[in-house]
């Protein structure tokens, strides 16, 4: 009788098709062993809590800052006491940026990194030249194109808050250097009121948008000639995916230096409960060795967490370069906090900024609301970050 594993990822083809095809030719390799996919919509995931889970599924795409609840409650398999150390020391040394190390915490290494992606800025080329125009380099380059009405970006609380964290970096400081608050006023505020700039600009609708529709808004119509910041999506960089290609390069500069943009991806994790551990553990091992990332993976609309991938030749011509020209961006990647209790922030803390940059609000009123969130989230599992 087949051994039957059942997974869970998100809805995209990002997240749903590579794992569907090497899943059937494991099953081809592995007669005895079916691997079921079951997919969700982010938003699904951030509304059931993912340690419950691991209570039906054996096999989950996770995201890093859920690493710290990993540690805490144990659900899911500490894989480097189940994969040696030459295996795990390749997975490390072909990070992209930080992505396989963002998975270990507190000393243990609760998912391997199957997907690597960051905010780069994404374009239509074909409009670009068209129009005889350059691609903006600049924060001012930007401002000038989306008073033209040529820019989108996402602007839904999560990549708000995503991007509220680079532009503290721009002004100076990282966030969550203390347990009082997020940041402090004065870089905060600096931060708020450069995004401001943009969002003041921009298309009202895109406080409705996430990095998916961007990408299908600018890849269906001729609207949108550009995009500055948001989540990565090799799928619309090749041929027949979209109507339209899109083509992604490095973000701009800001004050003379490159932006650093907070780094996602996602992680594959194996359940404590699964009846069928030994098997998953070899799935994984597998699905995420760098053979079948920059082949089969990759292939299937896969982005990669092996570093193999974004240099190979073929992966870039299939990607019109997307690989080579993120990579950079990814290198010089924000990690943001893993503490038992951060998605709860997450969950929480765009919404103010949100309002804020919506309604031309009082940024100080958005921070003090980020920071009495960011105080609950410490206490919420009665964990300081770490």
């Amino acid at each position: 009788m087949a051994a039957v594993l059942n997974g869970i990822t998100w809805g995209h083809s990002r997240g749903i098709t590579p794992l569907l095809a090497a899943s059937q030719r494991y099953n081809e390799l592995h007669p005895d062993v079916e691997i079921r996919w079951k997919k969700r919509t982010l938003q699904e995931f951030a509304d059931f809590p993912i340690e419950k889970l691991t209570e039906e599924y054996d096999l989950l795409i996770i995201d890093h800052p859920w690493v710290g609840c990993a540690a805490a409650t144990k659900c899911v398999l500490p894989l480097d006491e189940y994969l040696s150390k030459e295996y795990l020391e390749d997975q490390r040394i072909n990070s992209v940026g930080y992505s396989h190390q963002s998975y270990n915490y507190k000393n243990s290494q609760w998912a391997l990194a199957i997907d690597a992606a960051t905010p780069a800025a994404s374009y239509r080329k074909d409009l670009f030249e068209k129009n005889n125009i350059n691609l903006p380099q600049t924060w001012e380059d930007i401002i000038d194109l989306a008073k033209q009405g040529k820019v989108a970006v996402p602007a839904i609380p999560i990549d708000l808050l995503m991007n509220f964290y680079s532009f503290c970096i721009a002004h100076g400081k990282e966030p969550f250097q203390n347990l009082d608050e997020v940041i402090d006023e004065e870089t905060g505020i600096q931060a708020i009121e450069t995004m401001r700039e943009l969002y003041s600009l921009v298309d009202k609708k895109m406080f409705s948008c996430n990095p998916i529709a961007i990408a299908e808004l600018m890849s269906t119509t001729g609207d949108y000639w550009y995009c500055p910041f948001a989540y990565c999506y090799s799928n619309y960089s090749r041929k027949g995916y979209a109507k339209y290609l899109l083509h992604y390069t490095d973000v701009i500069s800001f004050n003379g230096n490159k932006l650093r943009t907070t780094i996602g991806g996602t992680g594959l994790a194996v359940s404590i409960f699964s009846k069928h551990k030994e098997i998953a553990i070899d799935f994984t091992k597998w699905i995420v060795s760098g053979e079948i990332q920059r082949t089969l993976y990759v292939q299937n609309g896969g982005q990669p967490g092996h570093r193999s991938t974004w240099a190979d030749d073929e992966a870039n011509r299939l990607t019109h370069d997307f690989f080579t020209n993120i990579l950079p961006i990814m290198d010089n990647g924000y990690v943001r906090p893993r503490y038992n209790g951060y998605l709860h922030f997450q969950d929480h803390a765009g919404e103010p900024i949100q309002k804020c940059l919506i309604e031309n609000g009082d940024p100080v009123k958005a921070l003090n609301e980020m920071n009495k969130i960011y105080r609950q989230s410490i206490t919420h599992k009665n964990l300081n970050p770490a």
